[in-house]
């Protein structure tokens, strides 16, 4: 995978240097405001590219911009900007002692998914090849890279052997799946192709998952999406917080609020794809302009 194309100027500034020998990189100067920063595609590719780095690169980028001091500055400036986005938009569920998580877990799913806006329920009702293929490009931004592995050297003792993770099963099915309907199934083939909203979940996942500070908050994003999944998994990842909260009861907050940051993602993602598809548009970017004529005959460019 090379280095995809700027979308503004954080990526403008940041690609460019990457292109280059490992340096110094000055900080972005300017982010958007916390309302803004998860949707805002500049920021969160920039934060993509720079957890990529701990993934499996770029063509075009020496390895060793992996540790550059000056590169991680960077980072935790786009990191402090998703962060205090997140703390805008997910509110704090309410503590509870550890022995409750499992429950407190339950509920927080259970009441989400009374309301939550459902592409893939959508589509059961509506069936569109055309836009079942926008969900699995969309899916396969973290469905083939899964940042959620990163717990597996942070989770302690009984809560690491219930983590539902199946190395690299499902990534496999998924390939399959993308090639069926026609896909490019190569990593990172459709990077240009996602709105800023569905790289912030992929950048959650990873932020939650490179933070040791963040593991509990990982767990609790992990078990909200298996748990909003098929129904195999629900068991496992319950037992994967439970016993998290039994072994570090300071992390049963952090768990909690890391579900309801999953839950709070999808939400707004589901947002913007089922705005998309009610005004007949596609809900990827255009990365060409599109030529069409207005009501008084003239051809203009629109972009998306």
């Amino acid at each position: 995978m090379r280095l995809p194309v700027a979308r503004g100027p954080i990526t403008a500034e940041l690609f460019a240097r990457l292109g280059g020998p490992p340096g110094e990189v000055d900080p972005p100067l300017v982010t958007p405001p916390p309302a803004a920063a998860l949707d805002d595609g500049d920021l969160q590719l920039a934060l993509f590219a720079c957890y990529e780095l701990h993934s499996r690169g770029f063509d075009d980028v020496d390895d060793l911009w992996e540790w550059q001091p000056s590169l991680l500055a960077t980072r935790r400036e786009l990191e402090r900007s998703l962060e205090s986005a997140l703390a805008l938009a997910v509110p704090r569920p309410p503590a509870v002692p550890p022995q409750d998580v499992r429950h407190a877990l339950a509920e927080l799913v259970a009441k989400d998914e009374v309301s939550a806006p459902s592409p893939a329920a959508q589509l059961q009702r509506e069936a569109d090849l055309g836009r079942y293929r926008e969900l699995v490009v969309h899916r396969s931004i973290h469905h083939l890279k899964d940042p959620h592995t990163w717990a597996l050297p942070r989770l302690p003792g009984d809560a690491e052997t219930a983590l539902p993770v199946d190395h690299g099963g499902g990534a496999q099915l998924f390939r399959a799946t993308m090639r069926g309907l026609g896909l490019d199934d190569t990593y990172g083939a459709y990077l240009p192709d996602v709105p800023g909203i569905t790289l912030a979940v992929s950048n959650v996942m990873s932020l939650f998952g490179l933070h040791r500070r963040l593991r509990g908050a990982l767990a609790g994003h992990l078990a909200a999406l298996e748990l909003t999944s098929s129904p195999p998994g629900h068991h496992t990842a319950l037992d994967l917080c439970a016993g998290l909260a039994a072994q570090e009861p300071s992390l049963a907050g952090d768990i909690l609020h890391g579900a309801a940051c999953a839950l709070a993602l999808e939400r707004r993602w589901a947002e913007h794809v089922m705005d998309c598809w009610r005004h007949g548009l596609s809900s990827l970017e255009i990365r060409e302009p599109v030529r069409h004529d207005d009501p008084e005959g003239e051809t203009v460019a629109a972009t998306s």
